[in-house]
């Protein structure tokens, strides 16, 4: 089993959670050639994190299966914009961690 972790992704954790759910428990070859065709900005930076983790266990994409793609929330960074009679609105521009672990085929 290996694992890739990406910190700080400027991504909203709960777009990037769709993406996650739909890989996880697949073949990883199966998942980078369906996250390729997806249009999110999520599935671009997912796919890269999954090729790190099977690189990072030095396996082929087809014979490891992604066993889990979690995606939690990173910290918010705080923007201002001005607003009516001086003051300030507040955006919050959410930041994301994501973890991959990869593990090898059970032949049954």
């Amino acid at each position: 089993m290996s694992k890739a972790v990406l910190r700080f992704i400027r991504l909203s954790p709960t777009k990037a959670r769709l993406i996650a759910r739909e890989v996880q428990g697949m073949n990883a070859e199966e998942a980078l050639a369906s996250l390729e065709f997806m249009p999110n900005k999520a599935a671009k930076v997912i796919s890269k994190v999954i090729a790190s983790a099977v690189a990072n266990g030095g396996f082929e994409p087809e014979e490891v299966v992604v066993s889990s793609c979690r995606v939690d929330r990173g910290p918010y960074l705080k923007r201002f914009r001005p607003r009516a009679r001086g003051r300030a609105s507040r955006i919050m521009k959410p930041t994301s961690h994501i973890y991959v672990e990869v593990a090898q085929k059970k032949d049954s």
